[in-house]
């Protein structure tokens, strides 16, 4: 077995996927390794009927420090072109991966969140985080342009200026302050936080899991969309949606006053 697989954990149970970085002794920073390891397990639980949604955590203190950076900076001679190949093909497929998965993925950020780990945690649909938790652009501390995505996601969530300020100053934000700027959909006391997350993808499971999909398309496509864009995917997806069967089990359910049982099917 691979180390990466062993540092990426896994398992389903009542059609929740939890995916776990468990490499604490690094604050689970990612490793090529484990970072192919988790764009893997979200193809798969994204093709997976039996999978309904997804929860990812880390161990220990840190959610996750981001990329693992020892021995990668200035090994080897780089040509122009490498670097971007590197991000395209690693950590920019990473967080595609997270935001192109057909289920809901919740974030259960158990600690430190920084670097691509912040950006692995702010793609993730929901986004829960313990009162311990704390978010930190830390590229600006290494003399980096932020990658994986931050200048994409960043700016949709908080807006430029809070963007700018938090990617160009670095300082570490709390969990209230992440709750408070839009970053985060609720604090929880760190005891608290396995419990709540499972709760709500428990809720996300039982759920119409192709509508759930295409409503993650249509939010996620807005951020990059005119109105008519918008309207026209909208109502297509609509259409596609009308025709599986937990729509029709909803309506059903509506007219006959009773509580759906969605299959999602």
């Amino acid at each position: 077995m691979a180390t990466s697989d062993l540092c990426v954990r896994h398992s389903r149970e009542d059609g929740v996927c939890r995916i776990t970085v468990d490499r604490p002794e690094a604050l689970n920073a990612l490793t090529p390794g484990m970072r192919d390891r988790l764009v893997a397990l979200l193809d798969a639980v994204s093709a997976d009927p039996e999978t309904r949604a997804v929860v990812l955590t880390g161990t220990g203190r840190a959610f996750c420090a981001g990329a693992d950076l020892r021995g990668g900076a200035a090994g080897g001679e780089r040509r122009t072109g490498d670097v971007a190949r590197t991000l395209r093909l690693g950590a920019q497929r990473l967080i595609a991966a997270v935001l192109d998965c057909e289920k809901p993925v919740i974030a259960a950020v158990n600690g430190t969140a920084a670097g691509l780990g912040a950006h692995l945690a702010l793609a993730c649909d929901l986004v829960l985080a313990a009162e311990s938790a704390r978010f930190i652009e830390v590229f600006v501390r290494r003399g980096l342009v932020p990658d994986g995505g931050g200048a994409y996601l960043l700016p949709r969530l908080v807006g430029p200026h809070r963007a700018k300020e938090l990617m160009f100053l670095g300082d570490a934000l709390g969990a209230a302050d992440a709750e408070r700027l839009g970053l985060v959909n609720r604090v929880v006391p760190d005891a608290e936080l396995e419990d709540a997350a499972l709760g709500w993808a428990a809720r996300l499971a039982a759920g119409p899991t192709r509508a759930l999909a295409l409503t993650k398309q249509l939010v996620n496509a807005s951020w990059d969309s005119d109105r008519a864009g918008a309207f026209a995917a909208e109502a297509a997806a609509q259409e596609i949606n009308l025709t599986t069967e937990d729509a029709a089990e909803g309506l059903a359910a509506f007219v006959e006053r009773r509580n759906p049982e969605f299959q999602g099917r």
